[in-house]
């Protein structure tokens, strides 16, 4: 597949209590609430239809069980790159008990003291998305909220920075690719639930979005 053709999909896990409440979760292992697990499942229709030269997933749990539940589970590769931020004394809290500690605090400017700071994680996706180009065919990425959106920045060339423009729930599907020969974002932060407006299911509705419907 020639490297302009290729697509990205990104997938962020689904809800775990830290997520639910807004804890900031990088190491620390959580499952999926029973909500998380239920939204995982609704992925498998929208990635039945794909066809994967392979699948890559964060070591961590959370990545891995929404992987599970999507149906890819047997395919998938850990790929550690994929892990979330390191957030080293920050692990565990909420934005707001960080803003106490370090008022105007930005994460993807500022890093985690203790923890991974921009220049690391530009230094490790950029090695991803490296290896990301050279497989010929789409591919499938089972990660984390802010590793993600320091993903599609890098993707696109830009600092890790600009990764706080690129607002991402869980349980979501995003699609980097290329307008002709330039890195692209296709699709960001596609909700799935069961039925769109019109009954239309998730399949009809990812299929909807490419022709612009």
């Amino acid at each position: 597949m020639a490297a302009n053709s290729q697509e990205v999909w990104l997938v962020r896990h689904g809800q775990t209590e830290w997520s639910r409440i807004g804890r900031h979760t990088g190491n620390t292992d959580l499952p999926l609430t029973e909500e998380g697990r239920r939204a995982a499942r609704l992925l498998r229709s929208a990635l039945a239809a794909e066809r994967f030269a392979d699948v890559l997933t964060s070591p961590l749990r959370r990545a891995r069980e929404t992987c599970e539940l999507a149906e890819l589970g047997d395919r998938a590769r850990i790929e550690p790159d994929l892990a979330e931020w390191n957030y080293g004394e920050y692990e565990g809290l909420t934005h707001e008990e960080i803003e106490k500690r370090a008022p105007g605090w930005i994460l993807f400017e500022h890093g985690c003291p203790g923890g991974e700071s921009p220049e690391q994680i530009r230094a490790r996706l950029d090695r991803l998305v490296g290896r990301i180009r050279a497989i010929a065919g789409n591919v499938a990425l089972f990660a984390h909220g802010h590793i993600l959106r320091a993903l599609a920045a890098r993707w696109l060339g830009l600092p890790v920075s600009a990764g706080g423009h690129f607002f991402l729930d869980t349980a979501t599907l995003s699609t980097l690719g290329y307008y002709r020969e330039s890195p692209a974002v296709k699709r960001w932060n596609s909700p799935l639930s069961p039925a769109g407006p019109n009954g239309d299911d998730v399949a009809t509705r990812l299929e909807g979005s490419r022709s612009g419907r």
